[in-house]
């Protein structure tokens, strides 16, 4: 009974904000929690999976989010803070990256005035470190792309902060492989959103390398995955 009230309570809180999108995994919302603005995500039941596994999965992936995110943060990598987190409707609620811009859109817009891409170098670089040290962390993202980070300006004429966004396909390893195949999924990403910068992305390769204390298994297993891939291509 306890159960049910709390899910019909987190229902009606959710009611009263602003649906963003949904996905297949997920309801977004924005609005605001504790007079703070907030972005609440919602896992909703899969009708296709039985009800025991669908629970199961779910749960699982609501943890394996907020654990990524808090273990991002306590490692000094900008991410939401963690306001709420209901486990019994699957909703968790987060602060609200208010003034920020994604990084697609500020390469999109570079990229509209500025011809020579050596502009995008510092922040393929910070791009870089910040990922060696997620990775180092053992946080393997897997969603990676330029629109799951947001550069946030810290103060008026202050620098300018990386944030990683949307851990939802977020796990922990400290396998190679699954580091790099984080990063390939984050290079097709980038390369296939962003035309003509495959220069920026073997920056953000080169301060990865140099920032993380494991990197040479991880680009080791990048290539591995990068020659599959090819191979599949070709075969196709």
């Amino acid at each position: 009974m306890a159960l049910e009230k709390g899910k019909e309570a987190v229902r009606q809180f959710l009611d009263r904000q602003e649906l963003l999108k949904q996905g297949a995994e997920a309801r977004v919302y924005r609005g605001r929690f504790l007079g703070k603005a907030a972005v609440m995500k919602e896992r909703f039941p899969k009708q296709y999976r039985h009800p025991t596994l669908d629970e199961k999965l779910t749960h699982r992936r609501t943890v394996q989010e907020v654990r990524s995110i808090l273990r991002c943060r306590k490692a000094g990598i900008s991410a939401p803070v963690v306001y709420f987190v209901d486990y019994t409707s699957h909703c968790i609620i987060l602060e609200e990256i208010v003034k920020s811009a994604t990084v697609r859109d500020h390469i999109t817009s570079m990229q509209a005035s500025e011809k020579d891409s050596e502009n995008l170098h510092p922040l393929a670089e910070q791009m870089g470190q910040i990922l060696a040290k997620m990775h180092d962390e053992d946080v393997i993202h897997g969603d990676l792309t330029t629109s799951n980070m947001l550069l946030r300006r810290e103060s008026e004429g202050g620098k300018v902060d990386l944030v990683l966004i949307d851990f939802g396909l977020s796990c922990i390893s400290a396998l190679p492989e699954d580091k790099g195949v984080d990063l390939y999924v984050l290079e097709k990403a980038f390369l296939s959103t962003h035309p003509n910068t495959e220069d920026v992305f073997e920056r953000l390769l080169k301060s990865y390398s140099v920032s993380s204390k494991k990197s040479a298994a991880v680009i080791k297993k990048l290539n591995e995955v990068r020659l599959r891939g090819r191979k599949r291509s070709m075969v196709g």
